[in-house]
Parts: structure tokens; C-alpha cells; sequence
């Protein structure tokens, strides 16, 4: 798995066994066996296979693994990918230990550790063991000087963090978080609001409610930056069509004539392209704020179709002034969709209103 390989491994896992065994002035037989077996794994895999042959090694208390992690801190050495594996098995160690003490511990190592690499991932496992007092304690991170710190509390409270494990809590109480989130959208760094706009997004799949309100306050108490994190984390509302959204952004109803949308073809094959053709013309009397997507309907394995929005532009139009469409749509193989064979159709959406309806059909011989 070459992409693994890159960030975790081999040399990188024997590299961390040789710093903690230092550390810890023992050797680490299982994880140093461990290191050597991480090829058939994806990363995640890679660092709880890692983080589980720690705890075998080092069947110590929680106070003295967590003294045996910041000895090897002390080298900069142990930094990067190596961090992932080491971070993990701090939070099983605290959580195993049962006491409020080595909780409160094992989160304050997180952060310590969370600038070498990020510990999001980590801290889930804290947030599952006691939600109350993890989110207690990252909301003091948010007025943490070091931006790893602010932003670990922003992305490792995401609802649907990438490669993250779920936290039932917050999935089911998106406020949960919001204090965290009032706390950062201000912040100083670009790094710390990207994951305040990203969390945002996360929580818009299931409260857009609660986006939209924290979205409306933001934008009256913000700053410069607040504009552009709004959008950001408005996006999929935005591609959804969700009418608050859009209004929030400035992209109310407008009087616009649609024409299309047309394709350059009725049928294509697995990697050929589409040319997608329309106009739009401002028929009112007014300036039009516009954004402007188009919807694939792409065909499911049992015959149904489900949408998927693209961007094509977000333009303003004068009076009697018209948007040509010209936008090319590859099909080709991608990781995260498996196309099926049949007749799929697009739209065009104008500020989140659908317009029109072209078909095409995508051949079935060699569909893969």
C-alpha cells in the first residue's frame, strides 16, 4: 500500500519503537514484531496494530506510560506519522486507568503531542469514555496559544471527522459543540477557521437548523475572515438548494429565463466526457446574485438514480444580461463512486431552483 508505506511505514514504526524503547529502557519485542507486519493494512490499521502491541509491551499504569511517551518527546525525532500509533494507545491507557486524574492527563498529552501530529483521531476514543468532560476540557483548549491545540479542539469534536470514529453524543446533539465552535471563528489562524468551517458542513447532514442559526450570528458579530468561513461551511446547503442558506448568502429568488440543458451526446462511455450547454438570462429589472450548479443523476446498482451537485459558477448578471454554460463532465473511475450502467440525467440549479432535464445513457460493456 504504497501511500501508507509513505507515512506509516516501516521505517517510520521501527523508528518510533526505538525512541519509546529509550524511553522506556526496555525492549519493545511486540511492537518492534508489529513494525514488520503492517504491509496488507490500510494507515488506520497500521496505527491501532502499532497502538495494541504498545499495550503489550508496556503493561505499566497510565502514570508511568504517559512519563515514558514525554521522555521520547524530548527527541525531536518522534514526530510525523509515528505520532498517530503513540497518541491511540494514550487514550487507551488513560481509559483504561478509570480515574479522573489520568483522564484529565491523557487529554493534556494530547496536546502536547498534537504538533507533531495531529491526535484528532486520538481524542475521539476520550469523547466516547466521558463526553462531558472531554468537551469541558476542549473548550479550554480553544484558548490554548498554540493553533495545533485550538484546532484539535474544532476537529477532534467533528460529527463525521474523516477516518475518525463516530461519537454518539455529538452526532446526536449537534450543540453540543457550539460552544467550541463561538469560540474559534474568530481565531487569529486560517488553519484553526478552515476546521471550524469544515465541522460546520459536517453538522449541516443532519441540523441545518442550527447551521443556518450559528451561520446568521456570525456573520453580524464577526470579523473580516467571517465571510469566507460562512461560505465555506455553508457549501453543501448551498449544493443542496437549502433556500436559508442561499438566503444567508445573498442568493434570493431571482427572475432569470433558463435554456437548457443540452449535451453534446445521448450515450458515452466509462472515461469519455460530456459537454454540458445552457444559458441563463436575468429577465428581471434588477441585478441578480447567482449561484449557478448543475445535478448528475447518477444510476444506482438497483436502477434507481441519485443526485450529486456540482459547482459551474456564482456570477451576477444585469439586467438582460446572459450566462453562456459550456462545462465539460468526465466519467471516469473514482474511489469514492462506483458508476452502474443506464440512463443517467442532469439539470441545471440556479440559487438552488432546478431547471430543465437532459438524459444520456452510459453503455454497459465496459462499465467496471
Amino acid at each position: 500500500m504504497p501511500f501508507a508505506d509513505e507515512l506509516l511505514g516501516r521505517q517510520q514504526a521501527s523508528a518510533m519503537t526505538d525512541l519509546l524503547e529509550a524511553a522506556a529502557g526496555v525492549r519493545l519485542t511486540e511492537t518492534r514484531s508489529a513494525a514488520l507486519q503492517l504491509d496488507d493494512l490500510a494507515l488506520g490499521a497500521r496505527s491501532a496494530h502499532l497502538a495494541a502491541s504498545l499495550a503489550v509491551d508496556l503493561p505499566v499504569p497510565y502514570p508511568a506510560f504517559a512519563a515514558i511517551v514525554r521522555r521520547a518527546l524530548e527527541s525531536a525525532s518522534l514526530t510525523g506519522w509515528m505520532i498517530w500509533p503513540v497518541s491511540v494507545a494514550v487514550s487507551a491507557a488513560a481509559i483504561a486507568d478509570g480515574g479522573e486524574e489520568a483522564f484529565d492527563d491523557g487529554m493534556q498529552l494530547l496536546a502536547e503531542l498534537t504538533h507533531r501530529l495531529t491526535c484528532e483521531w486520538a481524542v475521539r476514543a476520550m469523547l466516547r469514555a466521558r463526553l462531558e468532560r472531554a468537551l469541558g476540557i476542549m473548550l479550554a483548549w480553544t484558548r490554548s496559544r498554540d493553533e495545533h491545540v485550538r484546532r484539535l479542539a474544532s476537529e477532534g469534536t467533528r460529527p463525521y471527522l474523516p477516518w475518525g470514529t463516530r461519537v454518539a453524543g455529538i452526532t446526536r446533539d449537534a450543540r453540543l459543540t457550539a460552544p467550541i465552535l463561538n469560540a474559534l471563528y474568530r481565531d487569529e489562524s486560517e488553519y484553526v477557521r478552515r476546521s471550524v468551517a469544515n465541522h460546520l458542513n459536517d453538522i449541516s447532514r443532519h441540523d441545518a437548523g442550527l447551521v443556518c442559526e450559528l451561520a446568521t450570528a456570525w456573520l453580524a458579530e464577526g470579523d473580516e475572515n467571517t465571510p469566507k468561513l460562512v461560505r465555506h461551511a455553508l457549501r453543501t446547503l448551498v449544493k443542496r438548494g437549502d433556500q436559508e442558506a442561499l438566503g444567508i448568502l445573498g442568493f434570493v429568488a431571482a427572475d432569470v429565463i433558463v435554456d437548457g440543458p443540452t449535451l453534446d451526446r445521448s450515450s458515452i462511455v466509462l472515461g469519455e466526457e460530456l459537454l454540458i450547454c445552457g444559458a441563463i438570462r436575468n429577465s428581471g429589472q434588477e441585478p441578480a446574485k447567482l449561484v449557478v450548479d448543475y445535478v448528475v443523476h447518477h444510476v444506482k446498482a438497483d436502477g434507481s438514480r441519485t443526485p450529486k451537485t456540482f459547482k459551474i459558477s456564482t456570477t451576477t448578471l444585469a439586467p438582460g444580461e446572459t450566462l453562456e454554460i459550456a462545462k465539460r463532465h468526465k466519467i471516469v473511475p473514482i474511489t469514492t463512486r462506483r458508476y452502474h450502467p443506464g440512463v443517467h440525467a442532469i439539470e441545471l440549479q440556479v440559487n438552488g431552483v432546478r431547471f430543465g432535464f437532459a438524459e444520456f445513457e452510459l453503455l454497459p460493456d465496459v462499465v467496471c
